[in-house]
């Protein structure tokens, strides 16, 4: 199913792709790419010869009705991996349980540093767990990744994307072996998640923005709130 997915998406869109050659013909790899869109995890994995494995809600695997079973199938298709998110932290510690297995059976583990989408195509300061962690955790190689326009393809809200073509830059290999076995250092994992941020950023030619996606999305809600309350105070003082 990957494949026919991968080629589909391959004729319909045409991505132009550079740096094929940085990711490895076997062996375990760890893909760090910057997150504009719900389709990246799609287009990513339609250039490669190899399977990505990502992670997502597990929600999306265990929908009742033939719709959920349509979902499961696409997910698993296209190399999702199920995370339960439930427990005392969450997301974050499946994630990294997840990423070493994909890494110890010799896979390619794909992540989004950022953690979420960026709201304004701009790049986020990286979050130092599940990236930092499976690196050293694991002494697998992290190879950045810049997707490219595919926030214009599907912005996030749109259902049916838009035809045109979209880019991805793959960077040479970090090698981060010198930290092995030190993924309870915080100072480590900063360092790490930063050096790969910085790789990022200059394969996609974002503008860097040094605080979480998560908190310029608040202050972006905030903000619209804030326009919203304003606007129906002004209509009321006129009324």
């Amino acid at each position: 199913m990957k494949f026919s997915i991968g080629g589909s998406l391959k004729l319909a869109f045409r991505p132009w792709v550079e740096g094929l050659e940085n990711i490895p013909a076997r062996g375990p790899a760890i893909l760090a790419s910057n997150h504009l869109s719900f389709s990246d995890s799609f287009f990513l994995p339609a250039v490669l010869d190899r399977k990505v494995t990502f992670i997502a809600k597990a929600e999306y695997f265990t929908a009742p009705g033939v719709k959920g079973k349509l979902t499961a199938a696409f997910f698993k298709g296209v190399g999702q991996l199920p995370v339960d998110r439930s427990g005392a932290r969450g997301a974050g510690e499946a994630a990294i349980r997840a990423g070493i297995q994909v890494i110890e059976s010799g896979g390619l583990f794909g992540i989004y540093p950022e953690g979420t989408r960026s709201p304004d195509g701009r790049l986020y300061r990286g979050k130092p767990g599940g990236l930092a962690r499976v690196a050293l955790a694991t002494g697998a190689p992290v190879i950045p990744v810049a997707m490219i326009d595919t926030e214009k393809i599907q912005p996030p809200g749109q259902v049916i994307p838009k035809l045109m073509r979209p880019g991805i830059r793959i960077g040479k290999p970090l090698d981060f072996s010198r930290y092995h076995g030190m993924d309870g250092d915080r100072f480590i994992l900063r360092s790490v998640t930063d050096e790969v941020m910085y790789e990022i950023m200059k394969l996609s030619g974002q503008e860097y923005v040094d605080i979480y996606a998560t908190a310029a999305k608040r202050q972006l809600a905030d903000e619209a709130k804030r326009r919203s309350e304003a606007a129906k105070k002004t209509d009321g003082d006129s009324a």
